[in-house]
């Protein structure tokens, strides 16, 4: 245990193999994220000022685009420094706050895409009785809880983690201090720990994803039971943004976490950590905002508000 405090800091590896394309991948990076910050800021906001949209659906969207932007706060400013940097250390708390931070918002999302389709259930399969289901007190509710257990899942991974002695080698072979690059660097038996992280991953994955499922079920089965052809496209219209969200999400993490950190690929799991760390937060916004019309409505309305005139 008296070795345990040998490592002070971990070299962050992240895109150093890529050479001389790195001012370019910080170029395009850059520009991810300043879209990533104002297309959930232009979210959050339009959903703040217009009235028309203060229901449970766009209050819970707000909630998540409020975590999308903290959750790549977290990652992206680091990753663009380290791009342009030689020096890419970060220290041993410093790893471990950005791990806590990084899992709390990334399971709160989880959790919230899962509340999101329960949502979506009572107000399709129980239209009659959702204002009572999804009055404001329920959602900031299951919110609350949507955060809470997102961080207090994420302090138990972390503490998994960083309760492990570091002995030894500290280049951690991504762009962010990720569970199974870390946990690989530790100079112990990590067996169990794994298998904590793992049923963990389980939980937070596969349950919210299985009840998104069996919602979607009876969203379907109510579905078919309308009429008219367009009675069914705009009850197929309010889902279809949250189902991309959800299948591009669960399908990146799912990759990821529910395997052993023995079988993990620096190349390949980069790839797709990019694509939930960088895309889902920049699919988010967009998704919504082009395929919901009370959305686009809202965003002409606010820009008008300002005095700016769009040419027809």
């Amino acid at each position: 245990m008296a070795n345990s405090s040998q490592v002070t800091e971990f070299l962050l590896l992240g895109f150093s193999s890529f050479g001389e394309l790195q001012p370019v991948l910080f170029v395009l990076f850059l520009c991810l994220y300043l879209i990533i910050l104002s297309g959930n800021f232009t979210i959050i906001s339009v959903i703040h000022l217009d009235h028309s949209l203060h229901t449970p659906m766009y209050f819970f969207l707000c909630v998540l685009s409020t975590s999308e932007v903290f959750y790549t706060i977290v990652i992206l400013p680091k990753m663009l420094i380290n791009l342009l940097s030689v020096l890419r250390t970060l220290s041993f708390m410093g790893c471990a706050t950005q791990m806590f931070f990084f899992l709390g918002f990334a399971v709160t999302n989880c959790l919230l895409l899962g509340v999101m389709g329960y949502d979506r259930y009572t107000a399709i399969c129980q239209p009659l009785r959702y204002p009572v289901l999804m009055n404001w007190r329920v959602c900031g509710q299951l919110a609350a809880s949507c955060i809470v257990s997102g961080f207090l899942i994420s302090l138990v991974g972390t503490t998994l983690v960083f309760s492990l002695p570091f002995c030894g080698p500290n280049k951690v072979n991504h762009y962010f201090c990720d569970i199974s690059p870390v946990i690989r660097l530790a100079c112990a038996e990590t067996y169990i720990n794994e298998l904590v992280i793992f049923i963990c991953g389980v939980l937070v994955l596969l349950v919210p994803l299985i009840f998104i499922c069996i919602s979607y079920g009876f969203i379907v089965h109510t579905i078919l039971k309308i009429p008219s052809a367009e009675g069914k496209r705009k009850a197929f219209s309010t889902c279809a943004s949250h189902l991309i969200v959800v299948i591009v999400h669960y399908g990146c993490a799912s990759s990821v976490y529910l395997r052993p950190s023995a079988k993990y690929s620096s190349g390949k799991d980069r790839l797709v950590t990019v694509t939930y760390t960088i895309i889902t937060p920049l699919l988010n916004p967009m998704v919504y905002s082009l395929r919901n019309k009370d959305v686009q409505l809202a965003i002409r309305k606010m820009i008008g508000k300002t005095g700016v005139t769009l040419k027809t």
